[in-house]
């Protein structure tokens, strides 16, 4: 049988695993920068745990996991006529995580007793969602989260902001970060008249970007909003100008919404603290019409996407109050982002911005002759290794040329050619395998010159 992949799954090899490691390294190392610990959670959860986090298309693409043995077993035919939804509770209990972040409440909540509050975390594992695969989107891939649990401190989205600066500067990838807050859209929905559709509001208005204005008014609409809500909806689309004068618009467009001018008051207060950090507001936008589909965020809502390419969201979070409480515990808030590491990657494909010789893992090759030359390279090796380079023998006894062949399609630098001469004497050849250029070196100089 010919082998091949799942549908929206990919392998990766060698050097698109340095690739990938050096954007796992790069967002790991500004995690760590700001204080963040690492924690890891099974790729399984109770579907208990996942179903209702996020939102109904969310529960629809949570990949559900058949419950071993005959689970058809004890299934009567009302079940079967009840539906997909009812009859998948009874043969599935378990499903692959849909993100980081919901799985993290619920360690928070089952660890809560040994956790220093605020508890600061990362993450960086797989998730699985049943997407119909596209450029950007796959139906595997890994999330790269930081959040910060426990307290309510607009500090902490200040300081989120801070870190998908630093990260995306490190990476070289020029950026745009929008911000809005969810009681900016609960405000939006009382202002129109549709108070408690706040829900519906933002699941449709996050599709803006994709579908239009004209396509959002119509979905809002079969939601049951009114001519008259839509109507008054109808100028937000058009709010411009700076950041300043959005907010001003938006004082006098929620002034009888107490829920709306506190999420005004937050976003202000964030971009007040930035100022006291010293952080311009370049890449910065705020944006009323960024909903983030996720049902559980409350309050301010984060997303980013990278200019000069066509690419979907590459980042995004926000501000969760509840998330902890659907677990039992009430009152720990928290906030976090995601970074999508397969989308920074394909990004980084496309606009040459990987780093050169970033694949290149051996950075010398010890080539021999015969046996006996194996042997005397053995000790070498080990000694290039404990000076910091990373060294590899060629393992087997064959023709110098298969070796430089073997050094030549791994990319690696250089070579030591080790033969009854170079045993003899103590000098060895060094091959500069990109310039071609040789010498003759003793083992302490060609540590020396490529330390």
């Amino acid at each position: 049988m010919k082998p091949s992949l799942v549908k929206g799954t990919r392998d990766f090899g060698p050097d698109k695993m340095v690739r990938r490691n050096y954007i796992f390294d790069t967002i790991k190392a500004v995690f760590q920068k700001f204080g963040f610990q690492p924690i890891e959670t099974p790729a399984m959860e109770n579907l208990s745990t996942l179903m209702g986090k996020y939102g109904e298309e969310g529960d629809q693409l949570l990949f559900k996991i058949l419950n071993s043995g005959n689970f058809s077993e004890k299934i009567t035919q009302n079940e079967l006529d009840e539906g997909a939804k009812k009859l998948t509770l009874k043969i599935s209990e378990k499903g692959l995580k849909y993100d980081l972040t919901v799985p993290f409440a619920r360690f928070v909540v089952m660890n809560r007793n040994d956790l220093a509050m605020p508890f600061k975390r990362y993450q960086i594992q797989p998730v699985w969602r049943g997407d119909r695969p596209q450029r950007g989107r796959y139906r595997e891939f890994y999330q790269c989260d930081a959040d910060v649990v426990g307290t309510d401190s607009l500090v902490c989205e200040a300081e989120i902001v801070l870190m998908i600066h630093e990260v995306f500067k490190n990476l070289g990838i020029n950026f745009s970060l929008k911000i809005n807050n969810r009681k900016i859209l609960t405000g939006l929905s009382e202002a129109i008249g549709a108070a408690g559709q706040e829900g519906n509001l933002a699941v449709a208005i996050d599709k803006l970007d994709k579908i239009g204005k004209e396509k959002v008014l119509e979905e809002l609409a079969e939601k049951g909003f009114s001519t008259e809500s839509l109507a008054k909806l109808d100028p937000v689309f058009g709010i411009s100008g700076t950041n300043q004068e959005k907010f001003i618009k938006l004082e006098e467009l929620l002034q009888d919404s107490e829920t709306g001018k506190k999420g005004i008051e937050e976003l202000r207060a964030v971009w007040n603290l930035l100022q006291s950090f010293g952080q311009t507001e370049e890449n910065i936008e705020l944006d009323i019409t960024l909903a983030r589909g996720l049902s559980y965020y409350t309050g301010a809502i984060f997303e980013v996407k990278a200019l000069d390419v066509q690419m979907g969201s590459i980042s995004g979070g926000g501000r969760y109050d509840n998330l902890t409480g659907t677990f039992g515990v009430a009152g720990l808030s928290g906030v976090g982002i995601s970074f999508g590491v397969d989308r920074i990657y394909d990004v980084l494909e496309e606009l040459n911005l990987f780093p050169e010789n970033n694949s290149v893992t051996t950075k010398l090759l010890l080539c021999h002759f015969g046996e006996k030359e194996l042997n005397f390279a053995l000790p070498l090796l080990q000694k290039a290794r404990l000076a910091g380079i990373n060294t590899e023998v060629y393992p087997d006894v064959s023709k110098i040329k298969k070796q430089l062949d073997y050094a030549d399609k791994k990319k690696i630098s250089y070579v030591c050619i080790i033969g009854s001469e170079e045993m003899e004497t103590g000098k060895l050849t060094l091959k500069n395998m990109i310039t071609g250029e040789q010498e003759k070196l003793t083992f302490e100089e060609v540590i020396s010159k490529l330390q």
